[in-house]
């Protein structure tokens, strides 16, 4: 298996088989990211990929269940290719309950609706997409490089061509100044996609980061954890999402919630009271590891 620089996935996939289709992200220009920075983008080679699945299966036999098509934005790949792939995985190994991959908006925007429903039926599962947020004075802020609406309509592609969606938000990402948009355009951003899994992260800082730079610089305003949690309670309140796995429990939130929505808003919102009224925020050291 060859991999190069660090290998990011999403937390649910931390004992998938992870093999780089890329290597990188094409767009590497998010202000808040230092997952790529270290590396220079490519498309690897279809037989280098192959090659590494060989090797998976020359060491773990059919015993993988599960699969992660790294680095940041698989769905570059051209089709054809992403469907060989899919078939020597599908023939490697056919016990594997799901693959999966990061998709950015504008890739999954530049398959036609042929392209992902072949891909589905090829056995490519779920595919996370990274929103960071629904209101578009911070997507442009953090140089996402899409619009909320390309964002929405990304994902109602993923879900009409039988590909689910697991959307990527992030706590704090709009600061002080733009809290009450952010939570809010979030919640109708969820709400219009409906998507199968939606889960926050809490901003966190990298000195090598343009988003370090402006905190450091009092260009934007850090948000503490009881501003944190105003603003996921907005986001709580306004959210129309049913059946939505909701997570927002990995290491960075200062606070653990899990539920689906819409059933189990009102015992999160619960939760966010507790937390407030006792100051029960995960330490920032804990935050770090």
């Amino acid at each position: 298996m060859k991999y190069e620089g660090t290998v990011y996935r999403p937390p649910s996939e931390a004992y998938s088989l992870i093999v780089q289709v890329t290597v990188g992200c094409s767009h590497n220009s998010c202000t808040f990211c230092n997952m790529y920075i270290d590396k220079k983008f490519r498309i690897r080679k279809k037989e280098e990929v192959l090659a590494d699945f060989q090797e998976a299966y020359d060491y773990y036999g059919k015993n993988i269940r599960r699969i992660f098509l790294a680095d940041g934005d698989a769905l570059i790949v051209k089709t054809d290719d992403l469907l060989d792939i899919l078939g020597f995985i599908h023939e490697k190994f056919p016990h594997a309950e799901r693959v999966t991959s990061y998709g950015t908006p504008k890739d999954i925007l530049r398959k036609s609706e042929e392209e992902l429903k072949a891909l589905s039926s090829a056995g490519l599962d779920m595919v996370y997409m990274g929103a960071e947020s629904g209101d578009d004075v911070t997507l442009n802020a953090i140089n996402k490089g899409v619009r909320s609406d390309e964002i929405i309509e990304a994902g109602k592609k993923l879900k009409r061509c039988g590909i689910k969606a697991s959307i990527t938000l992030i706590s704090g990402i709009g600061g002080r100044k733009r809290k009450t948009e952010h939570a809010i355009e979030s919640a109708r951003l969820v709400s219009e996609i409906n998507p199968e899994y939606v889960g926050f992260l809490t901003l966190m800082l990298d000195p090598a980061t343009e988003i370090y730079r402006q905190i450091r610089e009092g260009e934007m305003e850090l948000l503490k954890p009881d501003e944190v949690a105003e603003e996921m309670k907005l986001f709580l309140t306004h959210v129309d999402s049913p059946g939505t796995v909701f997570r927002s429990n990995h290491a960075s939130n200062y606070i653990a919630l899990k539920g689906t929505l819409n059933e189990d808003i009102p015992s999160m919102l619960h939760q966010l009271e507790i937390a407030e009224q006792n100051s029960l925020y995960r330490s920032e050291y804990y935050r770090s590891l």
